[in-house]
């Protein structure tokens, strides 16, 4: 089949690189793409919140699948136009979408599920918010209820702080801190059937240690060698069944990536967050290990035929990304730097370790910076610990002038 991707960042680089595997893509299109993505996908320029610009492409290309990668065109309603072309689409509507565009929503939403979460208060006045936050104590929890691009979230311990970002929001939800690990967990659904991924966990803060500003993600790895075994089985019965179960019950089904983000607190697993798309980084990870073929899956779910989907294999093996971020990431990065060292990976590292690109683009013959997370810097091996040595060997090789990333991705799992 004809695929056409939508997005420009690292997690469609991993999805282009994964299709690109999969022998039944006989040709692989991405929209608008990135310098590294061109090596897989042929690349054409649109307007990603623009559906029926999206829609126009996919019908000129005669796609027969296509994948809307980021958050902002799902809930611009991207994959109802195209679903309303006659093109099969992953990613759910624009209402279903609603899941990860507004908190309050998603509050609401497993309120009626019955889905384990974080109590909370969606405010909009300055006395709510004081109250909330009054109510709660420290840490706080303060969470834009629109998208923010990963960035929309404050976890403080001084209440001036999360005040001044409570009322930076037209709404927001204030919610009491949940202690524990995180996990992120996607599950695959055709608005019926749901499928899960296999676990990872993320990095959010900028600096090692988890310390510094929350940022989109700097790094992350799978599997989990600390989880419950259980672990999948139960979030299946308790979240993502049951949210699935809910929307299709309101009449706004959620079909694509359903994306739990999830504390493991000492009274059981809550979930953070839902998001209605891949993770990034969290995809680079999960798609290393997926050995079944993507394709048919994706399409699967965009054609509503989930339950007639195989079991999914993994490798046994572990998988470790790394950001590599520009200068001043995660305030105004720096753009327009070269990138250097790309050639040298491919040549020395692969295939057990490859760059997936994220904010960049060719100036000329180079290869130059255009976002804030500029690499995903992705690699496999045995165990963690072979995983993670093979990544930052490959990191090492990058040269982006003052450029930066966390050191400890994987680390304490790994036990070094």
């Amino acid at each position: 089949m004809k695929v056409l991707v939508i997005g420009s960042g690292a997690r469609e680089h991993a999805l282009c690189r994964s299709l690109s595997l999969d022998p039944d893509v006989t040709g692989l299109h991405c929209a608008p793409g990135n310098a590294g993505i061109a090596d897989v996908a042929e690349l054409h320029p649109v307007d990603a919140l623009d559906g029926g610009a999206v829609a126009a492409l996919a019908q000129r290309l005669g796609a027969e699948l296509v994948v809307v990668g980021p958050e902002a065109p799902l809930v611009a309603g991207v994959a109802d136009a195209v679903r309303a072309a006659g093109i099969p689409c992953f990613g759910p509507s624009g209402e279903a979408a609603q899941l990860e565009g507004s908190k309050a929503f998603a509050k609401d939403v497993m309120a009626a599920a019955g889905v384990p979460t974080a109590r909370s208060y969606v405010c909009t006045t300055d006395e709510e918010i004081d109250e909330a936050l009054d109510a709660f104590g420290a840490p706080y929890v303060v969470k834009d209820d629109g998208l923010a691009a990963g960035k929309g979230v404050v976890v403080t311990e001084d209440v001036e702080a999360a005040r001044a970002h409570a009322r930076a929001c037209d709404r927001v939800v204030i919610e009491e801190f949940l202690d524990g690990p995180e996990v992120s967990l996607f599950a695959i659904t055709d608005g019926i059937t749901v499928l899960p991924l296999t676990p990872a966990q993320d990095f959010k803060r900028a600096l090692d240690n988890d310390e510094g500003p929350n940022t989109g993600g700097m790094g992350a790895y799978s599997p989990l060698p600390w989880a419950d075994p259980k672990l999948v089985d139960e979030v299946m019965a308790s979240v993502l069944q049951p949210t699935v179960d809910e929307l299709r019950r309101r009449g706004t089904p959620f079909s694509g990536l359903l994306y739990a983000g999830l504390a493991i607190t000492s009274r059981g697993v809550r979930v953070i967050e839902f998001n209605a798309r891949f993770g990034d980084p969290e995809t680079q990870v999960v798609l290393a290990r997926l050995r079944t073929p993507l394709a048919g899956v994706l399409l699967n779910s965009a054609n509503g035929t989930l339950d007639e989907q195989a079991p999914l294999r993994w490798s046994e093996d572990a998988a470790v990304t790394v950001v590599v971020a520009s200068h001043n990431y995660p305030d105004t990065p720096r753009t327009g730097d070269v990138i250097e060292g790309l050639d040298e990976v491919g040549a020395q590292d692969a295939p057990d370790a490859y760059v997936l690109h994220a904010g960049t683009k060719f100036d000329g013959d180079a290869v130059v910076s255009a976002g804030g997370r500029v690499l995903s810097v992705t690699a496999t091996g045995a165990d963690l610990v072979q995983a993670r040595e093979r990544a930052y060997r490959a990191v090492a090789r990058i040269r982006l002038d003052g450029s930066q990333h966390r050191t400890d991705i994987a680390a304490k799992a790994a036990g070094v």
